[in-house]
């Protein structure tokens, strides 16, 4: 009785009207019977009380909290949603049938049942975020009867939370959530450190409520005498985040002494950067501490700013300034769009104005699109490390900015841009330097993506890239024009089976019996020439199955209505060709620019992105790549055969320095 009787308390702030809804739903919960198959110990109607407690915490609207009492009576009872509809309306019916989706789930496979169990939980959000709210309370409230549960599942829900829950709760802002679920999965998971943790903070309080006072004191006689209005509050920081500091650090938990912070909340986004010059008046803050989360506000709306100062009697302090509204959401985040404003109507936001529903919307049109069974294993894999971590924003040359997950590569942001730009992608550059394809950009770069027409996407890739997106449109090209791979259900690409060499019936130039395909530069045949015998400039193409380059020795074969076929010397598929004793012809290469057009040979480790390297340092010095051939000649190691030409000679020098400062490159050998 006493749980319901705090839980009338909570809602006590909402109109009469929806107080009568919430009672109701109350009253009907309460009538309908448990379930005969309930693990020991288990009182569901206890459990629906804490849940719709926690959203009422967190001031949600009234068809959250009438939905969150009845989440799982399409589980535990014979209620049908209609009956629900009937009752509460269809908005709560279709938010209890969503929680239901979720967890009715049932597979022979764990990890498999796990991935289908967050896909509809996450797909639910692009429908009505508040399905999620509702889990995030149910899933805090498990957690906190966790020791009434069988022992053996400890650990496992505990990981889940801290892999999935939290992370959610985080990328939508609801902070108060997210430190719960990870000081509670933090027990479970290392309670030996979780105890230590907890009486450390409990008598530092003590050591340093002497200070905290003072310098909350000296904060508000600044804030008064410059006029400002404030509160000013201590906390001491969560478990968890103390917990990663300590394996950081590589502390023990008696070395740290930032366990505490000031908060100063204030009216105004002005007042807040008054404050933080105040602030750094009156102590030193330390270098590279300082992060502006208003100019530049996190994906899931969080804005603040954060600082850490040497405090008096050198004590590190970080300190946050924001305003009230600011707060508001930081506490609650996406959900603060729902709170329930006695007198006033419910502000609510669109899904699609929400970041993090945006994403999801695209994973399911990549879903929708792609040939293979996204509920897989990888599929967790994928989700934690693009939607339920960090994020990074990068600009676009014009000033557009985009989100990409931590950890994301040039290629990712090619394709995040559009689909013809990721598949011509040939190099970028990152605040106007040319850096690797697939280094990991970082925090607001400025991204240039330079594209070729000849530039086409490569199976290295794959392992490079780290959104679904760019994984997916990979994938479906490599499928439609790359005979060389295949692409199955668990396996990114691996190279077909070695065929039969088929027999020669055709001209031999078209076919291509390597091991590995080359990486080729298409030839610029304005700018090179092949001289046969005493004429120049005929009709001539470059055999595919050898690809010469300038400086091969090279032979030409006088096809049949399609001029003069140049192939290497050395060509094995010139001996298959019946007719070529009688039809060979001598050819040269000749240059008419032949002082500034030079070759090169370059030995390097297997590198996904070596090409556009090449090019850049070309490229940097006003210079052209003619063509090129890049092989792999053994176990992860590439050879090519380079012809660039340069505006001036003088420029040589510094190009070959340039390629040799390529980190994949270990050999640069001039050739011409």
């Amino acid at each position: 009785m006493s749980n319901i009787a705090e839980f009338k308390e909570k809602f006590q702030r909402y109109e009469r009207g929806e107080q009568e809804r919430i009672l109701a739903a109350l009253s009907w919960r309460e009538e309908l019977p448990p379930h005969q198959t309930a693990p020991a110990g288990w009182d569901a109607l206890v459990h629906s009380l804490g849940v719709a407690a926690i959203l009422a915490d967190l001031n949600l609207d009234a068809d959250t909290i009438i939905a969150a009492l009845l989440h799982d009576v399409l589980e535990e009872t014979a209620v049908s949603s209609a009956d629900i509809e009937d009752r509460f309306g269809r908005d709560v019916g279709l938010m209890v049938e969503g929680v239901t989706r979720i967890a009715d789930i049932s597979s022979k496979s764990k990890t498999l049942q796990e991935a289908e169990n967050i896909r509809k939980m996450l797909f639910a959000m692009v429908t009505d975020i508040r399905v999620i709210f509702i889990k995030l309370a149910d899933k805090l409230h498990t957690m906190s009867t966790l020791d009434e549960q069988d022992p053996e599942q400890h650990k496992t829900i505990a990981q889940e939370c801290l892999d999935i829950y939290a992370p959610l709760a985080d990328r939508l802002g609801i902070s108060r959530l997210k430190d719960e679920l990870e000081d509670l999965a933090l027990k479970y998971l290392n309670r030996e450190v979780y105890l230590q943790i907890k009486e450390i903070v409990a008598l530092k309080r003590g050591e340093r409520q002497n200070f905290l006072d003072n310098t909350k004191e000296d904060i508000r006689r600044e804030a008064e005498a410059a006029g400002i209005t404030i509160e000013v509050e201590s906390r001491a920081k969560h478990f968890y985040s103390i917990y990663q500091k300590m394996r950081k650090r590589n502390k023990a938990t008696g070395d740290l002494y930032d366990l505490f912070g000031i908060r100063i909340l204030c009216d105004s986004i002005e007042n807040c950067y008054t404050l933080l010059g105040l602030v750094h008046r009156l102590w030193k803050p330390l270098d590279g501490r300082f992060k502006d989360y208003i100019a530049m506000p996190k994906s899931n709306g969080y804005q603040s700013l954060h600082t850490t100062v040497m405090a008096a009697g050198g004590n590190l302090l970080e300190i946050q300034l924001r305003t009230q509204e600011m707060h508001r959401i930081a506490c609650h985040g996406i959900a603060s769009h729902w709170l329930y404003k006695k007198g006033s109507t419910k502000e609510i936001v669109r899904p699609a104005d929400i970041s993090l529903v945006n994403r999801l919307k695209d994973w399911k049109q990549i879903e929708s699109e792609s040939g293979f069974n996204r509920v897989s294993e990888s599929f967790l894999d994928d989700i934690k490390r693009e939607l339920l971590k960090d994020s990074i924003y990068v600009f676009t040359p014009q000033g557009k900015v985009v989100e990409l997950p931590a950890g994301a590569t040039p290629i990712d942001f090619a394709y995040h841009i559009h689909t013809a730009i990721g598949e011509h992608c040939a190099g970028v550059k990152a605040d106007g330097v040319i850096i690797p394809l697939s280094s990991e950009l970082q925090n607001t770069q400025v991204v240039e993506i330079l594209t070729a027409t000849n530039a086409r996407p490569h199976v290295n890739w794959l392992r490079t890239v780290r959104t679904a997106k760019a994984r997916s449109k990979i994938r479906s090209w490599l499928q439609q024009n790359d005979d060389s791979i295949i692409i199955e259900k668990n396996v990114v690409a691996k190279k077909k089976p070695s065929l039969p060499e088929p027999p020669v019936e055709k001209e031999p130039e078209l076919w291509e019996p390597r091991f590995l395909r080359p990486q080729l530069l298409e030839t610029d045949t304005t700018l090179l020439h092949v001289r046969v015998e005493d004429e120049k400039n005929m009709m001539i193409h470059f055999a595919k199955c050898c690809h010469p380059v300038t400086g091969d020795p090279i032979i030409g074969y006088v096809s049949r209505g399609r001029g003069i076929i140049i192939h290497r010397k050395n060509c094995s598929n010139l001996a298959n060709i019946p007719d070529f004793l009688e039809r060979k012809i001598e050819t040269e290469w000749e240059n008419a620019a032949s002082v500034l057009v030079k070759r090169f040979k370059v030995e390097a480790r297997l590198s996904t992105d070596l090409f556009s390297e090449i090019e850049g340092a070309v490229r940097k010095y006003q210079g052209h790549l003619i063509e090129g051939r890049l092989e792999e000649t053994s176990v992860n190691h590439l050879t090519g055969f380079f012809t660039m030409q340069l505006e001036q000679s003088e420029d040589l020098k510094r190009v070959l320095k340039n390629i040799r400062g390529i980190p994949s490159v270990f050999n640069i050998q001039t050739l011409t």
